[in-house]
């Protein structure tokens, strides 16, 4: 999982000519590549069903996992995602992408569960690493390939890419494991290619940072919590908390409440539905962009928790169509959710700790993709998936509730 579209930090711009065809060309092969680098980040969603059947995983294994991704998210996040600054946006774009290459041939090379635990935290390493420069280096090139134009082509096309991305990655490798066979390896293979060729892709874009005379002394991301509005930063890191569960629950464990509680087992229906998720999500951050940052928090708690709600009703029936319905709706209200959160920290932190303010938030949302998936695991070993889930909507329902007082302050 990834971050949502964000502004980057000031840098140096390189040398080169504004306006010219190289930078929309290049902005274009950065937008690939960081669309199919998300997708495959959650290429292994739809296919966990299939580990659990194969290994004897259980739902607290497959929350493990997961949760193994997260944490090298959150690692490479902090020593690596403001590297770029220093050493050049393309430079890094070239090592993540490279890093989700070697995770590709991990996964093909074995579907043993250390194997698996050892990809997925590499595949997050190459996403910590990527999603924040990805991002600055569209910008960038957006502005010089653009001069004065607003910014609006650059914040639809990155929040296509990211959460796009991560919604595409499920539905491609749903597919292809219901029907090209060999649905451990098939997929990996595909992405494993198509990473070959964003990579060679990547050649095209000129780099936007210019190099230092003299390079900073190597420091991890900064962290804090201090940003002048202390309610307001609270309210914002609990929203992205509570958006990000809800991604979390989807790109882990969804899949398998499909297949044994719902009982479609369909590796595409799978795959479709979080495709769903993540589509509504990215959808309702491209249409409500000239919507004030507080009436999209409280669109987005409402739709959350009205979706969630649904959702749970969903697996009380038995019914596919509330299910997915609760879901594509508690998608669009945590897109909302995170998108105003975002909003709101950019505006109240001073411009020097503008960067310190977003990773504060996004190390803080990452706790909340892996947290609440690993309890819901934890909770599986002795109540139902039905109950488990009944429980951690309440907690959900509680903390949307606590933002929006926070809000209000």
């Amino acid at each position: 999982m990834a971050t949502m579209t964000t502004p980057p930090r000031t840098t140096r711009s390189a040398p080169e000519a504004t306006g010219s065809a190289r930078h929309g060309v290049g902005f274009w092969a950065v937008a690939t590549a960081f669309l199919v680098a998300m997708a495959f980040s959650t290429v292994p969603t739809p296919l966990y069903p299939l580990y659990e059947a194969r290994d004897g995983f259980s739902t607290f294994m497959v929350t493990v996992v997961f949760a193994v991704y997260s944490v090298g998210v959150m690692v490479s996040l902090v020593l690596a995602g403001h590297v770029s600054d220093w050493v050049g946006r393309r430079r890094i774009l070239l090592a993540a992408l490279a890093l989700e290459l070697v995770a590709a041939l991990l996964f093909l090379s074995t579907a043993a569960l250390p194997m698996l635990l050892v990809a997925r935290f590499v595949t997050g390493l190459g996403v910590g690493m990527l999603t924040a420069t990805a991002t600055a280096h569209l910008h960038e090139l957006h502005a010089a390939h653009r001069p004065g134009a607003s910014a609006q082509r650059f914040e639809t096309v990155s929040t296509a890419a990211n959460i796009g991305g991560l919604g595409l990655g499920p539905l491609v490798a749903g597919f292809l494991a219901q029907y090209a066979g060999a649905p451990l390896r098939v997929p990996y293979a595909v992405f494993a290619v198509l990473l070959v060729l964003v990579m060679a892709a990547l050649a095209l874009a000129p780099e936007t940072v210019a190099a230092l005379p003299v390079r900073p002394k190597y420091r991890p991301q900064r962290v804090s919590a201090d940003h002048g509005d202390r309610a307001g930063y609270v309210a914002a890191a609990a929203a992205g908390f509570a958006s990000f569960a809800v991604f979390g629950l989807f790109t882990s464990i969804a899949a398998g409440f499909v297949g044994h509680t719902l009982g479609h087992p369909s590796r595409a229906l799978a795959g479709g539905i979080v495709f769903a998720v993540f589509g509504g999500a990215a959808l309702a951050q491209t249409l409500t962009q000239r919507l004030a940052p507080r009436t999209k928090m409280t669109a987005g708690l409402l739709a959350e928790g009205a979706g969630f709600l649904t959702l749970v009703v969903g697996m009380h029936t038995a019914s596919l169509a509330a299910f997915l319905t609760g879901g594509v709706a508690a998608g669009v209200g945590a897109g909302l959710l995170f998108k105003a959160a975002v909003g709101r920290v950019v505006a109240m932190a001073a411009p020097a700790r503008r960067s310190e303010a977003l990773a504060s938030l996004f190390l803080v949302a990452y706790l909340g993709l892996s947290v609440p998936a690993v309890a819901i695991g934890v909770a599986t070993l002795a109540l139902t998936a039905t109950a488990a889930m009944t429980w951690f909507a309440g907690l959900l329902l509680a903390l949307l509730t606590l933002v929006a007082v926070l809000d209000r302050r």
